[in-house]
């Protein structure tokens, strides 16, 4: 073998794809923001002038469906392992619904959070609702995030583009969006347990 060719086919010292190492090196970094966000919250809770207050119900109902879409995404990865593109793409399709179902219910429950009178900001403000808002919010735009990633890998699969032999970019988002998932989860425990 001609040196050159030798070099040609090394991996990366990581073993990961670049587009995978990247991937989780930003989700380390989600990780790390809401890991300071819920220290933040824990110590500002233990300084006093903090509202209790129950959280609304229906974060129970959200919390269901993002559970239920991480099944809809692990079934569109095994379907591309299985070269069902049908499969796939109505796997990815009912992913994407839920993730936007999972939004809209996030903003009903902001709704009901104003009707209790918790809010963001301003001088009806308290701690303990703004720390809600910012961590429900946050995890949102990353939810955001995903369902563009989402939509990114449900074209490539209509051109083609996600089968047995192009799995990064759907295992890539099947990653992200469980990560997702298990971010949810374990705000709402979170939350469950210190309110």
């Amino acid at each position: 073998m001609h040196p050159s060719e030798a070099l040609n086919t090394k991996q990366p010292a990581t073993g990961l794809h670049p587009a995978r190492f990247l991937l989780m090196l930003m989700m380390v970094s989600v990780f790390m923001i809401f890991a300071a966000y819920t220290s933040a919250y824990i110590v500002r809770r233990n300084e006093g002038n903090w509202l209790e207050f129950s959280l609304p119900a229906g974060f129970l109902i959200t919390t269901f469906i993002i559970a239920l879409s991480s099944g809809t995404m692990q079934w569109a990865w095994l379907a591309a392992r299985k070269d069902n593109l049908a499969q796939v793409r109505l796997a990815l399709s009912i992913t994407l619904a839920l993730g936007v179902a999972f939004l809209i219910g996030q903003w009903v429950m902001w709704g009901q959070l104003v009707d209790q009178r918790i809010f963001f900001a301003g001088v009806d403000a308290n701690p303990s609702g703004s720390f809600l808002y910012v961590l429900t919010g946050v995890h949102g735009f990353h939810l955001i995030t995903g369902l563009i990633f989402l939509l990114v890998v449900l074209r490539k699969s209509f051109q083609y583009q996600v089968h047995s032999r192009q799995m990064l970019s759907i295992g890539n988002v099947t990653i992200y969006w469980h990560f997702l998932g298990a971010l949810w989860l374990y705000l709402y425990l979170f939350l469950l347990l210190n309110h």
